[in-house]
């Protein structure tokens, strides 16, 4: 039997199957989607069987070397949907299969140097790392070890060997008990004598209820070392042994369940629309746009309910790692067990095991983040994606896939309803659900039909004009000290993280630039560093300027840093609470953050784009937006709709509950129609504003949009392959399709790296895919060889 394998090394040259012979013992085992180790030129390699067949021919074949699973880790479903994604996203094989597991399961290639055993002896000048040793890791060696290497790989005395080290471990706890012969007293007596700690565990162990113990349980109970546990055990009075264990991500205390809430009679006539959908197996996908607070949760959590009464799964995906606690508590408390989570805050080890609860079938419901949607699922009966406008649906590198397209597939491939929720849908799938493609559904009010918040627009250049240079308005400031009097609480939000966007000195015009990106650093003033936020270079921030050596250095711009300080003088009595990627970069930060937050350990909560949406607290009634401009300014076609987005999801935080709810948007462009329309929370009217605009120049939903990026270290190399790229477009896209550039990109270098990029406009153009992967192959030796980088992006959400 011939295994058809995909191996492990996203390159041009070995994205194809390999053929390698499956030993007789393992020809009843290896199944398509199962890991294997194999020989791959004088390496061991990771691959995936995608096929078995009895025939082949290629002559020469090596065999298998090792089986790293006993079931597939892929399914049949999986596997055709790598082939998609190869095709929509124009990425490698592997690199499609890698990103549907978790880290933990990307085998570990390891070098070693092996003393061969037939050989008499290693040369004299022997380097210490060898004495006593038949192997030495290839990483441990330093040039001097390197030189005695050659010279005894040359004489034939060692050899390299190549290891594929399988990164997933299941947790294993230690658990004891007693033994069987532990029932005779007079037995144990004998054994244990005058030993009081090893007859405090055989007393402790009677007692106990279950009939085995943690380890851990007893030593921390008893206050004793391993080592009278390891005498009882050298004894036989005590058996231990090792137990496979979950590991638990959930930090918070267990959930106590939840029932359905009434529902409105918006909300029931969505449910039973939706329900009919899921009991038809209709593979239509449904665009839900509910105004903040309509109950979309709700109608969530209900719908799932009728799924899993079906005996089918369901996938909830959310934009956001800060968004994900509350969505899980909720979704704990209504199906208990029947949970699993996926984000990108979890350990190596955390995802490992929520993906085998999945896998093994134990759980019916995944809530996470964008990977999320590859959960191997195999009754799927319904996916909802909430919020499904965020752009962080998008992943940035490869392969480059939109969850949402995902989804789309998976739900054709298993005749399930897709449902798209949102109290701002993106333009695309708006233009989609009036044209048909998508069902439209909507809550137009919210729950007990609570009014919208009141919105207020400050314009901060009348503020300026009267003298006030702070960054909260006279109006936004009163509102916060009423707040405070009253008990309530308050959102403020900031695009913008650390104290200052950029420095610049007064005397010379010098700007700290990043040296390896053209951009200005942040500083961040609580270690007094400047910090590049593309490339992660810091430095010291200098007091004089290092050009005129002028004392009059300034920081300009204002970030989240500089905005809790500016409120502690402001307002000393304010509780604060900030929420920015400075300050949740720790394990379980979020649910931390949030859970003293609405514990009502704090008046304000202060935040960048993680706190602007999803957020359910019943004692908001202010949310204030500092800098309503800061998106609207970036070069990017969906500047005004990200603005609008934002802007009506950080209104959504206020006044969910019995007291209404006040918004302040402070902007220095206030009547811009994105601004003028999230006033009057708006969407109909801005949708048609915004998609007369995109029409007249040409961006989606009217056209598709795929961007190429070229870098490299020398900025004539990136020239030169641009041009060549746009020529070889013009020659071989129809007509109708529209190429611009090439040119620099926004950011024109980052890491040392220019950026070069040609954009393509198009309606219709079939043989896309094929042209940019001939395009991807004529550059291939480049690629490998000289440190070229060729990005393709279909569907791009970023341009910078």
């Amino acid at each position: 039997m011939i295994a058809r394998v995909i191996v492990d090394v996203a390159a041009g040259q070995t994205d194809k199957l390999f053929d390698y012979d499956i030993p007789a013992k393992l020809e009843e085992m290896v199944d398509p989607g199962m890991r294997v180790v194999v020989p791959f030129g004088p390496r061991k390699l990771q691959g995936f069987v995608m096929a078995v067949e009895s025939v082949s021919d290629v002559s020469g074949r090596k065999e298998i070397v090792e089986l790293l699973d006993p079931e597939p880790v892929l399914t049949q479903e999986l596997i055709e949907l790598g082939k998609w994604l190869v095709e929509e996203t124009v990425c490698f094989h592997i690199t499609a299969y890698q990103a549907m597991l978790p880290a933990a399961m990307r085998g570990k290639t390891s070098k070693q140097v092996v003393r061969n055993a037939e050989a008499e002896q290693l040369p004299g000048s022997l380097p210490e790392k060898f004495h006593n040793r038949t192997s030495v890791a290839w990483k441990d060696l330093d040039s001097p070890d390197l030189t005695f290497v050659k010279k005894a790989l040359a004489e034939n005395l060692v050899f390299i060997e190549y290891k594929v080290k399988d990164q997933a471990r299941a947790k294993l706890v230690k658990y004891i008990q007693l033994s069987e012969q532990a029932t005779d007293e007079k037995w144990v007596g004998e054994q244990i004598k005058r030993a009081k700690k090893q007859q405090q565990i055989v007393d402790f162990l009677k007692k106990t209820p279950e009939p085995q113990i943690a380890l851990s349980t007893v030593l921390q109970e008893l206050s004793i070392t391993k080592s009278v546990v390891d005498a009882l055990v050298q004894k036989e009075v005590v058996v231990e042994k090792e137990i496979e264990m979950y590991r638990d991500p959930f930090i918070e205390a267990e959930n106590e369940q939840s029932a359905a809430l009434p529902l409105t009679d918006d909300q029931q006539q969505l449910l039973s629309q939706l329900t009919t959908a899921v009991s038809a197996n209709s593979q239509s996908p449904f665009l839900l746009r509910g105004v903040t607070g309509s109950g979309k949760t709700e109608v969530y959590l209900q719908t799932i309910d009728h799924v899993l009464k079906e005996g089918k799964e369901a996938i909830v995906l959310v934009p956001e790692i800060s968004l994900t606690p509350q969505m899980v508590e909720r979704f704990k408390a209504r199906f208990g067990q029947e949970v699993a989570v996926l984000h990108s805050a979890l350990s190596i080890g955390e995802k490992y095991d929520e993906w085998r609860k999945i896998h093994r079938q134990e759980v019916k419901v995944v809530v996470g983040a964008r990977s999320a949607i590859f959960a191997p699922f195999q009754h799927l009966g319904l996916i909802i994606i909430d919020e499904e406008h965020e752009s962080t649906y998008k992943q940035e590198d490869h392969p480059r896939y939109h969850a949402r397209d995902v989804a789309i597939w998976r739900s054709s491939y298993h005749q399930c309803p897709v449902l798209l929720g949102s109290a701002t849908p993106s333009l695309e799938s708006y233009a989609r659900a009036n044209k048909g493609v998508y069902t439209l559904l909507e809550l137009p009010k919210r729950v007990n039909n609570r009014p919208m918040p009141a919105i207020e627009v400050v314009d901060m250049r009348e503020e300026l004009r009267e003298g006030n240079r702070s960054v909260l308005s006279q109006a936004l400031y009163e509102k916060l000290k009423e707040r405070i009097a009253r008990n309530e609480q308050s959102v403020l939000f900031l695009n913008r993280r650390g104290f200052s966007t950029f420095v610049m000195c007064r005397n010379c015009g010098f700007t700290a630039e990043c040296p390896h990106c053209d951009i200005t650093l942040t500083y961040h003033r609580n270690q007094n560093l400047l910090k590049c936020h593309y490339c992660a270079h810091e430095e010291e921030a200098a007091s004089t300027c290092p050009e005129c050596e002028s004392e009059h250095i300034r920081f300009f711009g204002t970030g989240t840093q500089r905005v809790e300080e500016e409120l502690q003088r402001l307002l000393p009595e304010a509780r604060i609470i900030r929420m920015d990627v400075d300050t949740t970069q720790k394990k379980g930060a979020h649910e931390k953050l949030l859970s003293s937050f609405g514990a009502g350990e704090a008046d304000i909560l202060l935040g960048t784009q993680m706190i602007a949406k999803g957020l359910d607290f019943p004692n908001i009634t202010l949310a204030g937006v500092l800098a309503a401009d800061t998106l609207l300014k970036l070069p990017d076609f969906r500047a005004a709709e990200r603005t609008f987005q934002l802007l009506t999801q950080v209104s959504g935080r206020a006044g969910r509950d019995k007291v209404e709810g006040e918004v302040v948007i402070q902007s220095y462009e206030p009547e811009h129609y994105s601004i003028q329309h999230a006033k009057s929370h708006d969407f109909v009217s801005f949708y048609y504003d915004e998609m007369k605009r995109r029409h007249r120049a040409l961006y989606p939903p009217y056209v598709f949009i795929c961007l190429i990026t070229i870098s490299h270290p020398n900025i004539a190399k990136v020239i030169q392959t641009a041009g060549a790229i746009g020529e070889a477009l013009s020659h071989h896209l129809s007509n109708e399709a529209m190429i611009y550039g090439p040119t620099p990109s926004p950011i024109a270098r980052i890491k040392d790296r220019y950026r070069y990029q040609c954009m393509i406009k198009y309606r219709d153009e079939p043989e896309l895919s094929r042209i940019l992967k001939d395009l991807l192959n004529h550059y291939k030796k480049e690629i490998t060889n000289e440190d070229l980088y060729i990005a393709i992006d279909r569907h791009p959400q970023m341009f910078m």
